[in-house]
C-alpha cells in the first residue's frame, strides 16, 4: 500500500478538540489489518539494517504502533507517559505547549545506559512533545538515533524542534 492510499485511512475531524483545529484520525487505519500491517511495514522497512535496542512510543498513540516496531525489530519497548502514571523511580521533564506546559515522565530504568533508541509517535506536530522526549531519554542514559511518525504536519514545522535528528514520517500533510 503506497503513503497515498494510506492516506484514506486517515480522518479529518474539523473543529476537533476546538474550533479552528483538523484533527487527523487513525482510528480507521487502526481498524484495518491491511493498512495497519502497511503503516508497520513502511516505518519497519526504514530503520531494518539500523541496530535499534529500544523502541519508546509517546503516551497514548504512540503506543499502538510503537509495540508493534519493538516487535518487528526484536527490541524492547518502552512507554513514555503524562504525569502520574507510571509506578517506581521516574525521571520527569516538564515543557512549554502553545497554551500552558504538559510534563512527561519515564521510568530510570527502563533504557539501559548507551542503547539505540527509536522514538515513536503518532504525528509530529509542532515537534515540542518529540524534542522533550527526546531531552528526557537522553537524560536516563539513551542514544536517541531516530524519531518516526505515522504523519507529520508539515506546515507546523515540527522538525526544527529536533534539530539535526534522523526523522521519518510515512504521511505529510
Amino acid at each position: 500500500m503506497t503513503p497515498d492510499q494510506l492516506k484514506n485511512f486517515i480522518k479529518d475531524v474539523p473543529d476537533f478538540p476546538k474550533a479552528g483545529i483538523v484533527f487527523k484520525d487513525i482510528a480507521p487505519l487502526l481498524a484495518s489489518a491491511k493498512a495497519r500491517k502497511a503503516m508497520t511495514a513502511a516505518i519497519v522497512s526504514n530503520y531494518k539494517n539500523q541496530k535499534i535496542d529500544v523502541v519508546v512510543g509517546i503516551e497514548s498513540r504512540g503506543f499502538l504502533f510503537g509495540m508493534l516496531l519493538a516487535e518487528a525489530l526484536e527490541a524492547s519497548f518502552v512507554m513514555l507517559r503524562k504525569s502520574n502514571k507510571l509506578p517506581g523511580d521516574i525521571e520527569k521533564f516538564t515543557y512549554d505547549l502553545e497554551y500552558g506546559t504538559d510534563t512527561i515522565e519515564i521510568q530510570t530504568d527502563a533504557i539501559p545506559n548507551g542503547s539505540h533508541v527509536l522514538l515513536h509517535d503518532d504525528v509530529l506536530a509542532t515537534g515540542g512533545t518529540a524534542g522533550a522526549a527526546v531531552q528526557l531519554i537522553e537524560k536516563i542514559g539513551g542514544k536517541v538515533i531516530s524519531a518516526n511518525f505515522i504523519m507529520e504536519l508539515d506546515f507546523l514545522e515540527g522538525r526544527k524542534q529536533l534539530g539535526d535528528l534522523d526523522i521519518y514520517s510515512v504521511l505529510h500533510y
